[in-house]
């Protein structure tokens, strides 16, 4: 793929300036570049540099994620590599995790002040969905070290400067953990500074891959340092709890601090949970709607997510939940497994996110509602019939009031109350298909 950048300046502000008028395929761009512009406009993010990106952090909130990121350990290395030559250059060198948030922007004092007034600044985010076409947003789309000059970024706010990036891995698994970035002026559009940037993350991963071997410490699969064998677990490795049955919004409890959900962040933190080996952003997408979802929209609300849990439990490339997660819904499953019924109906508080409509939590709900009713009506115990029944989702089931009838004794008032319900029921069930077909009858003879 083209990753170096050819077209003069001028050629590719008539380019932008031509496409921004009349969206299509852009002339005189390179294809990498007119593939991100057309990703750009399909996720809603201005041309006209009138929207500058999100600070998603408070200093607070930022300094606490840095030093925990598996890139604190070789910041040193790249203040040595890429900001010696930051003054003389008048360039800035950053460095971003995997979600395109930026962690650390230094270099030559006047170039940091003007890419502040652009927020291109620690806490903000400058993955592709939110922030155009960039070489740090780039890289994480394309995973391969890239160049953007001037007019090849998609927001006019960024015309004057051009930018080198490229990722960052874990040399134990593979997986990205961030990118580091030149960015600046007529310096920084040429062939050595994208060198630089490609030698800069290749020395980081050399220098990891020392303390990979280590034997005082191990890297875990988000690349950050974790206890060595046979030491003691703490509280941080305990399981995380996972609350969704009869809730739309899911509680999280992570080392005692709960986390409401949104509905759709719960329905992401389930599907994680169920595939428990990671899932890529286009498989998420699908286990999250029947509709066509935008990638970048996608790695938004991971974005999202992710500033919420923290990259300590919520990892990318594949996206993954890192520690042991403990779900409601997966208790009951096991009771039933056990043949522990009334156990598993007493922990049922309803179906899995109930009002949900992604493909792998309807899916989830109707299995378990499934077996949990099978295991309660084949158990022919009237105390779990009667606790059946007697729930919003078990009130209007037909087969279950006729099964408790069954199970009472002959004569009995209660018997003769169960078998009425279930003919009610059964009736009405009769009856709905003819009730709808005159509605539909009189809402024509009106129109």
């Amino acid at each position: 793929m083209d990753a170096s950048p050819t077209a003069p300046e001028s050629a590719l502000r008539a380019a932008h300036e031509e496409f921004v008028a009349s969206p299509g395929t852009p002339r005189a761009v390179r294809r990498l570049v007119a593939d991100s512009w057309r990703r750009c406009t399909a996720c809603g993010v201005r041309p006209d540099g009138s929207r500058l990106p999100p600070m998603r952090r408070t200093s607070e909130e930022l300094a606490a994620y840095r030093r925990t990121h598996p890139l604190a350990a070789v910041l040193p290395l790249f203040r040595e590599l890429l900001g010696a030559g930051a003054a003389d250059d008048g360039h800035v060198f950053a460095v971003g995790d995997t979600d395109g948030t930026l962690l650390w922007v230094e270099g030559d004092t006047a170039a940091v002040g003007r890419a502040e007034r652009m927020h291109f600044a620690a806490g903000a985010v400058w993955s592709e969905a939110v922030a155009g076409t960039n070489a740090p947003g780039l890289v994480l789309e394309l995973g391969q070290p890239v160049q953007i000059v001037t007019g090849e970024h998609y927001s006019s706010a960024v015309h004057g400067w051009s930018c080198a990036a490229a990722p960052v891995r874990d040399p134990g698994t593979g997986r990205m953990l961030g990118v580091v970035d030149l960015s600046g002026g007529g310096t920084i559009a040429t062939p050595p500074a994208l060198a630089a940037v490609r030698g800069a993350a290749l020395a980081a991963e050399a220098e990891l891959a020392r303390a990979l071997a280590a034997p005082a410490a191990l890297l875990g699969p988000d690349g950050r340092v974790v206890r060595a064998k046979g030491a003691s677990r703490g509280r941080g490795d305990q399981a995380v709890r996972l609350t969704a049955l009869g809730r739309d919004s899911a509680l999280l409890d992570c080392d005692g601090r709960v986390h409401r959900l949104s509905p759709r962040h719960s329905e992401i933190v389930v599907a994680l949970v169920i595939e428990g080996r990671g899932l890529t952003g286009d498989r998420l997408a699908v286990d999250l709607s029947e509709r066509e979802l935008c990638s970048s929209t996608m790695r938004a609300e991971l974005t999202r997510l992710r500033a919420v849990l923290g990259p300590a439990l919520l990892g990318s490339r594949p996206y993954a939940l890192l520690r042991e997660v403990r779900a409601d819904y997966a208790d009951v499953a096991a009771l039933l497994a056990e043949g522990r019924v009334g156990e598993a109906l007493a922990r049922y508080t309803g179906p899995l996110l109930p009002r949900s409509e992604a493909p792998v939590v309807v899916e989830q709900r109707q299995a378990l509602e499934q077996q949990l009713r099978g295991a309660v009506l084949g158990s022919g115990d009237v105390r779990l019939l009667r606790r059946w029944v007697n729930t919003v989702w078990g009130a209007e089931d037909a087969p279950a009031w006729q099964t408790l009838a069954r199970g009472l004794p002959g004569g009995s008032p209660q018997r003769a109350a169960a078998a009425a319900r279930a003919r009610g029921l059964d009736t009405a069930t009769a009856l709905l298909p003819q009730v709808t077909r005159r509605a539909a009858v009189l809402q024509r003879s009106h129109s």
